[in-house]
Protein backbone atom coordinates (compact mmCIF):
# COMPACT_ATOMS: atom_id res chain seq x y z
CA UNK A 1 0.00 0.00 0.00
CA UNK A 2 1.54 3.28 -1.13
CA UNK A 3 -0.23 6.61 -0.76
CA UNK A 4 0.80 9.12 -3.42
CA UNK A 5 0.02 12.40 -1.68
CA UNK A 6 0.64 14.41 -4.84
CA UNK A 7 -2.56 12.92 -6.27
CA UNK A 8 -4.71 13.59 -3.19
CA UNK A 9 -6.71 16.80 -3.37
CA UNK A 10 -9.89 15.95 -1.43
CA UNK A 11 -10.04 13.80 1.73
CA UNK A 12 -13.27 12.69 3.42
CA UNK A 13 -13.05 11.57 7.06
CA UNK A 14 -15.59 9.11 8.49
CA UNK A 15 -15.85 9.84 12.22
CA UNK A 16 -13.84 13.05 11.92
CA UNK A 17 -14.56 14.09 15.53
CA UNK A 18 -12.29 11.48 17.12
CA UNK A 19 -9.40 12.96 19.07
CA UNK A 20 -6.69 11.43 16.87
CA UNK A 21 -8.39 11.48 13.49
CA UNK A 22 -9.36 15.15 13.92
CA UNK A 23 -5.66 15.98 14.35
CA UNK A 24 -4.87 14.13 11.12
CA UNK A 25 -7.62 16.13 9.38
CA UNK A 26 -5.93 19.34 10.54
CA UNK A 27 -2.59 18.04 9.30
CA UNK A 28 -3.93 17.43 5.79
CA UNK A 29 -5.74 20.76 5.83
CA UNK A 30 -2.44 22.44 6.71
CA UNK A 31 -0.91 20.71 3.66
CA UNK A 32 -3.45 22.47 1.44
CA UNK A 33 -5.87 19.61 0.83
CA UNK A 34 -9.66 20.00 0.85
CA UNK A 35 -10.77 18.25 4.03
CA UNK A 36 -14.31 17.42 5.10
CA UNK A 37 -16.05 14.66 7.02
CA UNK A 38 -18.97 13.16 8.88
CA UNK A 39 -19.47 12.93 12.64
CA UNK A 40 -22.27 11.97 15.00
CA UNK A 41 -22.12 14.86 17.47
CA UNK A 42 -20.70 18.26 18.36
CA UNK A 43 -17.72 18.61 20.69
CA UNK A 44 -14.38 20.30 21.32
CA UNK A 45 -12.70 18.58 18.39
CA UNK A 46 -15.52 19.57 16.03
CA UNK A 47 -15.31 23.19 17.20
CA UNK A 48 -11.58 23.28 16.47
CA UNK A 49 -12.08 21.69 13.04
CA UNK A 50 -14.68 24.30 12.12
CA UNK A 51 -12.27 27.03 13.22
CA UNK A 52 -9.70 25.50 10.84
CA UNK A 53 -12.20 25.76 7.98
CA UNK A 54 -13.17 22.06 7.81
CA UNK A 55 -16.72 21.33 6.61
CA UNK A 56 -18.59 18.87 8.88
CA UNK A 57 -21.67 16.83 7.96
CA UNK A 58 -23.56 15.34 10.91
CA UNK A 59 -24.68 11.75 10.69
CA UNK A 60 -28.37 12.66 11.09
CA UNK A 61 -28.09 14.88 7.98
CA UNK A 62 -25.94 12.47 5.96
CA UNK A 63 -27.53 11.93 2.52
CA UNK A 64 -24.83 10.02 0.72
CA UNK A 65 -21.09 9.68 0.37
CA UNK A 66 -19.42 12.73 -1.24
CA UNK A 67 -16.75 12.26 -3.86
CA UNK A 68 -13.14 12.31 -2.62
CA UNK A 69 -9.68 11.07 -3.59
CA UNK A 70 -9.12 9.40 -0.21
CA UNK A 71 -11.42 8.17 2.55
CA UNK A 72 -10.13 7.85 6.13
CA UNK A 73 -12.19 6.25 8.88
CA UNK A 74 -12.12 6.01 12.66
CA UNK A 75 -12.17 2.47 14.08
CA UNK A 76 -15.19 3.41 16.18
CA UNK A 77 -17.15 3.90 12.97
CA UNK A 78 -16.80 0.24 12.10
CA UNK A 79 -19.67 0.09 14.64
CA UNK A 80 -21.18 3.59 14.52
CA UNK A 81 -21.38 3.96 10.75
CA UNK A 82 -20.27 0.74 9.02
CA UNK A 83 -22.54 1.42 6.07
CA UNK A 84 -20.61 4.63 5.27
CA UNK A 85 -17.27 2.78 5.30
CA UNK A 86 -18.75 0.06 3.05
CA UNK A 87 -19.98 2.74 0.67
CA UNK A 88 -16.50 4.29 0.57
CA UNK A 89 -14.93 0.92 -0.29
CA UNK A 90 -17.28 0.57 -3.26
CA UNK A 91 -15.90 3.76 -4.86
CA UNK A 92 -12.62 2.17 -5.89
CA UNK A 93 -10.70 5.00 -4.18
CA UNK A 94 -8.22 4.34 -1.39
CA UNK A 95 -9.89 3.75 2.00
CA UNK A 96 -7.61 3.76 5.06
CA UNK A 97 -8.05 3.61 8.80
CA UNK A 98 -6.78 6.60 10.76
CA UNK A 99 -3.54 4.89 11.75
CA UNK A 100 -2.93 3.47 8.27
CA UNK A 101 -3.23 6.98 6.83
CA UNK A 102 -1.05 8.47 9.56
CA UNK A 103 1.55 5.75 8.99
CA UNK A 104 1.72 6.73 5.32
CA UNK A 105 2.15 10.44 6.10
CA UNK A 106 4.73 9.62 8.76
CA UNK A 107 7.12 8.32 6.07
CA UNK A 108 8.02 11.96 5.32
CA UNK A 109 9.41 12.51 8.85
CA UNK A 110 11.76 11.26 11.51
CA UNK A 111 9.06 9.83 13.76
CA UNK A 112 9.13 9.95 17.55
CA UNK A 113 6.35 7.53 18.51
CA UNK A 114 5.17 7.42 22.12
CA UNK A 115 3.46 4.16 23.08
CA UNK A 116 2.44 2.32 26.24
CA UNK A 117 -0.65 1.27 28.14
CA UNK A 118 -0.65 4.48 30.19
CA UNK A 119 0.97 7.89 29.96
CA UNK A 120 1.14 8.18 26.16
CA UNK A 121 -0.72 11.48 25.88
CA UNK A 122 1.12 13.34 28.62
CA UNK A 123 4.53 12.02 27.56
CA UNK A 124 3.83 12.96 23.92
CA UNK A 125 2.87 16.48 25.00
CA UNK A 126 5.96 16.80 27.23
CA UNK A 127 8.30 15.65 24.44
CA UNK A 128 6.61 18.01 21.98
CA UNK A 129 6.96 21.02 24.28
CA UNK A 130 10.63 20.26 25.00
CA UNK A 131 11.32 20.05 21.26
CA UNK A 132 9.39 23.25 20.49
CA UNK A 133 11.28 25.11 23.24
CA UNK A 134 14.58 23.74 21.88
CA UNK A 135 13.81 25.16 18.42
CA UNK A 136 13.33 21.82 16.62
CA UNK A 137 9.89 22.91 15.33
CA UNK A 138 8.25 19.44 15.27
CA UNK A 139 4.91 18.48 13.76
CA UNK A 140 2.79 16.98 16.56
CA UNK A 141 -0.25 14.71 16.73
CA UNK A 142 -1.47 13.93 20.24
CA UNK A 143 -4.59 12.35 21.71
CA UNK A 144 -5.65 15.44 23.64
CA UNK A 145 -5.50 19.23 23.46
CA UNK A 146 -2.12 20.40 24.70
CA UNK A 147 -2.67 23.51 26.78
CA UNK A 148 0.44 25.24 25.45
CA UNK A 149 -0.88 25.31 21.86
CA UNK A 150 -4.57 24.58 22.60
CA UNK A 151 -4.79 21.87 19.97
CA UNK A 152 -4.25 18.19 19.32
CA UNK A 153 -2.16 19.14 16.28
CA UNK A 154 0.82 21.38 15.71
CA UNK A 155 2.16 22.08 12.23
CA UNK A 156 5.95 22.23 12.28
CA UNK A 157 8.57 22.88 9.63
CA UNK A 158 11.21 20.64 11.19
CA UNK A 159 12.14 17.07 10.27
CA UNK A 160 10.41 15.44 13.25
CA UNK A 161 6.88 14.12 13.77
CA UNK A 162 5.95 13.50 17.41
CA UNK A 163 3.00 11.16 17.55
CA UNK A 164 0.98 9.25 20.12
CA UNK A 165 1.13 5.62 18.97
CA UNK A 166 -1.79 3.47 20.13
CA UNK A 167 -1.34 -0.27 20.58
CA UNK A 168 -5.05 -0.97 19.99
CA UNK A 169 -5.43 -3.46 17.13
CA UNK A 170 -1.64 -3.18 16.61
CA UNK A 171 -2.06 0.29 15.12
CA UNK A 172 1.41 1.39 16.25
CA UNK A 173 2.96 -1.12 13.86
CA UNK A 174 2.17 1.33 11.06
CA UNK A 175 5.22 3.33 12.22
CA UNK A 176 8.93 2.72 11.77
CA UNK A 177 10.13 5.25 14.35
CA UNK A 178 13.38 7.14 14.65
CA UNK A 179 12.69 6.96 18.39
CA UNK A 180 10.15 4.55 19.94
CA UNK A 181 9.07 5.14 23.52
CA UNK A 182 7.29 2.50 25.62
CA UNK A 183 6.04 3.99 28.88
CA UNK A 184 4.70 0.71 30.30
CA UNK A 185 2.90 -2.50 29.26
CA UNK A 186 -0.19 -3.96 30.93
CA UNK A 187 -3.16 -6.09 29.98
CA UNK A 188 -5.63 -3.97 28.02
CA UNK A 189 -7.54 -4.10 24.73
CA UNK A 190 -8.28 -7.76 25.33
CA UNK A 191 -10.98 -7.50 22.68
CA UNK A 192 -8.20 -7.59 20.07
CA UNK A 193 -5.34 -9.28 21.94
CA UNK A 194 -5.44 -12.85 23.26
CA UNK A 195 -3.57 -12.14 26.48
CA UNK A 196 -0.68 -10.16 28.00
CA UNK A 197 1.86 -12.28 26.12
CA UNK A 198 0.20 -11.34 22.84
CA UNK A 199 0.37 -7.66 23.84
CA UNK A 200 4.06 -7.94 24.73
CA UNK A 201 4.76 -9.58 21.36
CA UNK A 202 3.18 -6.59 19.59
CA UNK A 203 5.30 -4.15 21.61
CA UNK A 204 8.42 -6.23 20.85
CA UNK A 205 7.67 -5.91 17.13
CA UNK A 206 7.07 -2.16 17.52
CA UNK A 207 10.44 -1.75 19.26
CA UNK A 208 12.19 -3.86 16.61
CA UNK A 209 10.96 -1.45 13.91
CA UNK A 210 12.61 1.55 15.57
CA UNK A 211 16.12 3.01 15.22
CA UNK A 212 16.31 4.20 18.86
CA UNK A 213 14.24 3.06 21.83
CA UNK A 214 13.30 4.38 25.25
CA UNK A 215 12.04 1.73 27.67
CA UNK A 216 11.14 2.03 31.34
CA UNK A 217 14.49 0.56 32.42
CA UNK A 218 16.25 3.19 30.28
CA UNK A 219 14.50 6.28 31.61
CA UNK A 220 14.41 5.39 35.30
CA UNK A 221 17.92 6.85 35.53
CA UNK A 222 16.44 10.24 34.57
CA UNK A 223 14.00 10.30 37.49
CA UNK A 224 16.37 12.21 39.76
CA UNK A 225 16.72 14.86 37.03
CA UNK A 226 12.98 15.56 36.82
CA UNK A 227 12.28 19.13 38.04
CA UNK A 228 9.34 20.13 40.21
CA UNK A 229 6.26 19.69 38.03
CA UNK A 230 3.01 21.60 38.05
CA UNK A 231 1.11 18.38 37.24
CA UNK A 232 0.76 16.09 40.27
CA UNK A 233 1.44 12.38 40.66
CA UNK A 234 4.32 9.92 40.60
CA UNK A 235 3.12 8.74 37.18
CA UNK A 236 3.79 12.20 35.77
CA UNK A 237 7.33 12.10 37.14
CA UNK A 238 7.82 8.87 35.17
CA UNK A 239 6.35 10.50 32.07
CA UNK A 240 8.75 13.43 32.51
CA UNK A 241 11.70 11.03 32.92
CA UNK A 242 10.79 9.37 29.61
CA UNK A 243 10.64 12.80 27.98
CA UNK A 244 14.11 13.63 29.31
CA UNK A 245 15.43 10.37 27.85
CA UNK A 246 14.09 11.39 24.42
CA UNK A 247 15.64 14.85 24.83
CA UNK A 248 18.99 13.19 25.56
CA UNK A 249 18.84 11.14 22.33
CA UNK A 250 18.06 14.38 20.44
CA UNK A 251 21.04 16.10 22.12
CA UNK A 252 18.82 18.76 23.69
CA UNK A 253 20.49 20.56 26.56
CA UNK A 254 19.33 18.95 29.83
CA UNK A 255 18.76 22.28 31.56
CA UNK A 256 16.63 23.52 28.67
CA UNK A 257 14.60 20.30 28.79
CA UNK A 258 14.13 20.57 32.56
CA UNK A 259 12.99 24.17 32.25
CA UNK A 260 10.42 23.15 29.65
CA UNK A 261 9.11 20.37 31.90
CA UNK A 262 8.86 22.70 34.88
CA UNK A 263 6.58 24.93 32.80
CA UNK A 264 4.45 22.07 31.44
CA UNK A 265 0.80 22.83 32.26
CA UNK A 266 -0.83 19.59 31.15
CA UNK A 267 -3.40 18.55 28.58
CA UNK A 268 -7.15 18.50 28.19
CA UNK A 269 -8.89 15.80 30.25
CA UNK A 270 -5.72 14.55 31.98
CA UNK A 271 -6.48 15.38 35.62
CA UNK A 272 -7.57 18.76 34.35
CA UNK A 273 -8.72 21.24 36.96
CA UNK A 274 -11.90 22.75 35.57
CA UNK A 275 -12.39 25.27 38.36
CA UNK A 276 -14.33 25.84 41.55
CA UNK A 277 -18.03 26.33 42.26
CA UNK A 278 -19.29 29.31 44.27
CA UNK A 279 -19.80 26.86 47.15
CA UNK A 280 -16.07 26.01 46.99
CA UNK A 281 -16.21 22.52 45.44
CA UNK A 282 -13.19 21.87 43.20
CA UNK A 283 -14.05 20.22 39.87
CA UNK A 284 -11.64 17.99 37.94
CA UNK A 285 -11.98 15.96 34.77
CA UNK A 286 -9.80 12.96 33.98
CA UNK A 287 -9.52 10.50 31.10
CA UNK A 288 -8.56 7.51 33.27
CA UNK A 289 -10.35 4.39 32.04
CA UNK A 290 -8.02 1.55 33.13
CA UNK A 291 -7.68 0.44 36.79
CA UNK A 292 -4.01 1.47 36.94
CA UNK A 293 -4.86 4.93 35.58
CA UNK A 294 -7.73 5.35 38.05
CA UNK A 295 -5.45 4.50 40.96
CA UNK A 296 -2.69 6.82 39.71
CA UNK A 297 -5.09 9.75 39.23
CA UNK A 298 -6.68 9.32 42.64
CA UNK A 299 -3.25 8.99 44.30
CA UNK A 300 -2.24 12.23 42.59
CA UNK A 301 -5.35 13.96 43.92
CA UNK A 302 -4.58 12.67 47.40
CA UNK A 303 -1.15 14.31 47.13
CA UNK A 304 -3.01 17.58 46.69
CA UNK A 305 -5.92 16.82 49.04
CA UNK A 306 -4.97 14.36 51.82
CA UNK A 307 -7.66 12.23 53.45
CA UNK A 308 -9.44 14.16 56.17
CA UNK A 309 -8.95 17.48 54.36
CA UNK A 310 -11.19 16.88 51.33
CA UNK A 311 -13.87 14.39 50.36
CA UNK A 312 -13.37 13.05 46.83
CA UNK A 313 -16.43 12.02 44.82
CA UNK A 314 -15.81 10.29 41.48
CA UNK A 315 -18.36 10.07 38.70
CA UNK A 316 -16.94 7.28 36.52
CA UNK A 317 -18.08 5.96 33.18
CA UNK A 318 -16.60 2.53 32.38
CA UNK A 319 -15.23 2.36 28.83
CA UNK A 320 -16.11 -0.77 26.84
CA UNK A 321 -17.91 -3.91 27.96
CA UNK A 322 -14.86 -6.02 27.08
CA UNK A 323 -12.45 -3.96 29.20
CA UNK A 324 -14.84 -3.79 32.17
CA UNK A 325 -15.33 -7.55 32.03
CA UNK A 326 -11.68 -8.51 31.50
CA UNK A 327 -10.35 -6.23 34.27
CA UNK A 328 -13.40 -6.43 36.54
CA UNK A 329 -11.63 -7.35 39.80
CA UNK A 330 -9.02 -4.64 39.28
CA UNK A 331 -11.72 -2.02 38.61
CA UNK A 332 -13.52 -3.05 41.79
CA UNK A 333 -10.37 -2.35 43.85
CA UNK A 334 -9.13 0.78 42.05
CA UNK A 335 -11.15 3.45 43.90
CA UNK A 336 -9.61 3.12 47.37
CA UNK A 337 -8.56 6.79 47.45
CA UNK A 338 -12.09 8.00 46.67
CA UNK A 339 -14.79 8.59 49.28
CA UNK A 340 -17.78 8.10 47.00
CA UNK A 341 -18.06 6.45 43.57
CA UNK A 342 -20.91 7.12 41.15
CA UNK A 343 -21.16 5.07 37.96
CA UNK A 344 -22.67 5.96 34.60
CA UNK A 345 -23.74 3.30 32.08
CA UNK A 346 -20.85 1.65 30.22
CA UNK A 347 -19.64 3.59 27.18
CA UNK A 348 -19.77 1.03 24.38
CA UNK A 349 -17.81 3.01 21.71
CA UNK A 350 -16.91 0.28 19.23
CA UNK A 351 -18.82 -2.69 20.69
CA UNK A 352 -22.26 -4.25 20.75
CA UNK A 353 -24.00 -4.45 24.12
CA UNK A 354 -22.99 -7.28 26.46
CA UNK A 355 -25.78 -8.03 28.95
CA UNK A 356 -23.45 -10.05 31.18
CA UNK A 357 -21.69 -6.91 32.47
CA UNK A 358 -23.00 -3.54 33.66
CA UNK A 359 -22.20 -0.57 35.85
CA UNK A 360 -24.69 -1.93 38.42
CA UNK A 361 -22.66 -5.14 38.70
CA UNK A 362 -19.44 -3.12 39.04
CA UNK A 363 -20.98 -0.83 41.68
CA UNK A 364 -21.83 -3.86 43.81
CA UNK A 365 -18.24 -5.13 43.53
CA UNK A 366 -16.87 -1.70 44.52
CA UNK A 367 -19.21 -1.74 47.53
CA UNK A 368 -17.91 -5.18 48.46
CA UNK A 369 -14.44 -3.62 48.56
CA UNK A 370 -15.60 -1.16 51.20
CA UNK A 371 -16.50 1.89 49.11
CA UNK A 372 -19.71 3.90 48.94
CA UNK A 373 -20.81 3.24 45.35
CA UNK A 374 -23.94 3.36 43.22
CA UNK A 375 -24.82 3.17 39.53
CA UNK A 376 -27.31 5.15 37.45
CA UNK A 377 -29.40 3.86 34.56
CA UNK A 378 -28.82 6.98 32.45
CA UNK A 379 -27.22 10.42 32.38
CA UNK A 380 -30.43 12.22 33.37
CA UNK A 381 -30.76 10.25 36.60
CA UNK A 382 -27.10 10.90 37.41
CA UNK A 383 -27.47 14.63 36.77
CA UNK A 384 -30.47 14.84 39.10
CA UNK A 385 -28.57 12.98 41.83
CA UNK A 386 -25.45 15.15 41.46
CA UNK A 387 -27.57 18.34 41.57
CA UNK A 388 -28.94 17.21 44.93
CA UNK A 389 -25.50 16.47 46.39
CA UNK A 390 -24.61 18.86 49.20
CA UNK A 391 -21.09 19.80 48.17
CA UNK A 392 -18.98 22.63 49.52
CA UNK A 393 -15.44 23.79 50.19
CA UNK A 394 -14.45 20.40 51.64
CA UNK A 395 -15.34 18.56 48.43
CA UNK A 396 -13.55 17.57 45.23
CA UNK A 397 -15.74 16.26 42.40
CA UNK A 398 -14.05 14.31 39.60
CA UNK A 399 -15.58 13.17 36.32
CA UNK A 400 -13.58 10.22 35.03
CA UNK A 401 -13.45 7.98 31.98
CA UNK A 402 -12.75 7.98 28.24
CA UNK A 403 -16.41 8.55 27.43
CA UNK A 404 -18.73 11.40 28.29
CA UNK A 405 -18.84 11.65 32.10
CA UNK A 406 -17.58 15.24 31.89
CA UNK A 407 -20.89 16.29 30.35
CA UNK A 408 -22.65 15.75 33.69
CA UNK A 409 -20.39 18.24 35.47
CA UNK A 410 -20.73 20.68 32.58
CA UNK A 411 -24.51 20.61 32.99
CA UNK A 412 -24.72 20.56 36.79
CA UNK A 413 -21.95 22.77 38.14
CA UNK A 414 -21.64 26.52 37.67
CA UNK A 415 -18.02 27.50 38.14
CA UNK A 416 -17.26 30.70 40.02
Amino acid sequence: MELDLSKIKKVFFIGIGGIGISALAKMLKARGMEVFGVNDEEGKTIDSLKEAGVNIIFQKDFKGLPEADLYVYSDAWLYRGPEIIKEAKKTGKMVLSYFEALGELAKDYKVIAISGTHGKTTTTAMVAEIMVDAGLDPTVIVGSFVKKFDSNFRAGKGEYLVVEADEYNRHFLNFKPFIAVVTNIEADHLDCYKDLKDIKNAFTQFISQSKNKVLQKDYKKYLDKVPKLSVPGKHNMMNAAAALAVADILNINIDEAKKSLSEFSGTWRRLEKKGKTKEGTIIYDDYAHHPTEIKASLQALRELFPKGQKKITVLFQPHLYSRTKALFEDFAKSFKDADKVLLLPIYFAREVKDESISSEILALAIKNNGKDAQAFKDFGTAETFVKDLKTGENDVFVTMGAGEAYKVADKVFILA
